[in-house]
């Protein structure tokens, strides 16, 4: 309980660091360094800190004016930042309070049983053994927790920066000239660099571990989807819910989570086209579905209600001919991770075998396919995160995660990650990257999963 428990509250840490960097790159995202001063978010310097990055305008002799009114909206923008960092860092310094504890716990146990090791011809075998079983679960637990104790110290750190560098607008915006211009010119270019490396820390991962369930709803029939947008902007939480698998055409629309889980008043959105099977996804306000009898997908703008966009996909196979080993038309499916839109399918070109593209989300066109070596057919679900692609080893009974394919390097791996079946039928599994969880359809009721992501900073 208490490793599931410092699994959710560290996804919800990512998950708002992700979301507060990401709407703050998305406000002020990078334009031409001479239109004036931006914005980016943060970056990591040299001794592993967070620090805010600024892009400063080129200097002229009349743009005095420019500059300091462009220094005024850019201290209106830091002083947001800072009132958003205030709040994480309370949040951080509530985590981390748990998680040294965890960590207290942890290693007492480890010298508890090192006591134990010491002296074990005088214990009973069995109860070494289940000792001994007990502390290597936990032993990868202690990486994990410095990992997060190193994060909590960086968002320290950035709150830090983030005053020095409103302290320092605010002083230049009063005495304009005071600061050597190309000192701070160089300074704050200084921080680019470090922008990104520091944005995929807090981004992306290897999947590690996957939470018990959470039941948020029982309802419908025995297949079906629901999701959230995960590019929808703060403060909508719609939820989107599609009961069944074939010839249906109407999409719920609930305003949130809580109305989803204790109410049945929602808005319903009537398709052109029937759907197939149940992967579908709400990405960027419009809905992605394959349509029926077909491998056609098509792109429905919920705004217009009208299809803004439809391609096939050549080769794909459709109608019950390549699904998932449960069935119900789930030929096609369409899912969305950090790096945006993908299809999983099969072909008789690559044996049956799982295709996965990536697609453009405007044109649908295809980025780039990846051709795997595991049959479609005998596929549970598949879900992507970071660009790989995760496949579990059937939908019923005992399920795991146990096929990674990474489209970053072209390779694949068997791995061992337990799924808890709670309902014994899974018809749906899709990532949501904005809230870091496992969206899943088990046998008529509606359930999330947090997940558990390990990064490696290089």
């Amino acid at each position: 309980m208490g490793l599931t428990q410092m699994e959710s509250e560290e996804n919800l840490l990512n998950v708002f660091l992700l979301l507060l960097f990401g709407s703050l790159f998305t406000m002020v995202g990078p334009s031409a360094p001479e239109e004036g001063w931006q914005v980016y978010s943060s970056a990591q310097d040299s001794e592993g800190r967070c620090v805010c990055t600024v892009v400063a305008p080129q200097q002229t002799v009349c743009s005095r004016d420019a500059r300091t009114k462009q220094l005024r909206q850019l201290l209106e923008k830091v002083q947001n930042m800072s009132q958003s960092i205030e709040v994480l860092d309370q949040r951080t310094q509530r985590d981390l309070q748990f998680v040294e504890k965890m960590e207290e716990q942890v290693k007492g146990l480890e010298n508890k049983f090192k006591q134990v090791e010491d002296g074990h011809e005088s214990n009973i075998a069995r109860q070494y053994k289940s000792i001994k079983v007990k502390m290597e679960e936990l032993r990868p637990l202690i990486p994990v927790l410095e990992a997060y104790k190193a994060d909590a110290l960086l968002v320290r750190q950035f709150k830090e920066e983030v005053a020095n560098v409103t302290e320092l607008l605010g002083s230049l915006q009063e005495q304009m000239g005071g600061l050597d211009y190309q000192e701070l010119h160089g300074r704050v270019m200084n921080l680019e660099d470090r922008l990104r490396a520091c944005m995929q820390r807090l981004a992306c991962g290897k999947l590690t571990g996957i939470s018990e369930p959470i039941t948020i709803k029982s309802s419908g029939s025995r297949f079906g989807s629901w999701m959230t947008d995960p590019l929808a902007p703060t403060g909508d939480n719609r939820v989107w819910y599609m009961d069944g698998y074939h010839n249906n055409r109407f999409v719920r629309e609930y305003q949130s989570m809580y109305d989803f889980m204790t109410t049945d008043n929602f808005t319903s959105h009537r398709l052109p086209h029937p759907w197939s099977g149940t992967g579908q996804v709400v990405y960027n306000g419009s809905i992605y579905f394959n349509k029926f009898q077909s491998h056609t997908v098509i792109k429905f703008d919920f705004s217009t209600s009208l299809i803004s966009r439809s391609r096939q996909l050549d080769f794909a196979g459709y109608n019950n001919m390549y699904h998932y080993s449960w069935g119900g038309h789930s030929d096609i499916d369409l899912m969305v991770d950090e790096g945006g839109l993908w299809a999983v399918y099969a072909t008789n070109q690559n044996a049956g075998n799982i295709v996965l593209s990536q697609l453009n989300p405007n044109t649908l066109q295809i980025i780039r396919s990846w051709t795997t070596n595991h049959p479609k057919r005998s596929a549970g679900e598949a879900f992507m995160i970071c660009g790989t692609l995760y496949v579990t080893n059937g939908y019923s009974g005992g399920t795991k995660v146990y096929y990674a394919y990474s489209t970053n390097s072209s390779t694949y791996e068997y791995i061992d990650i337990p799924l808890t079946n709670k309902y014994s039928h899974l018809s749906m599994l899709d990532y949501n990257p904005r809230d870091r969880a496992l969206y899943a359809w088990n046998n008529g009721h509606q359930v999330l999963y947090n997940v558990t992501l390990y990064h490696i900073i290089q």
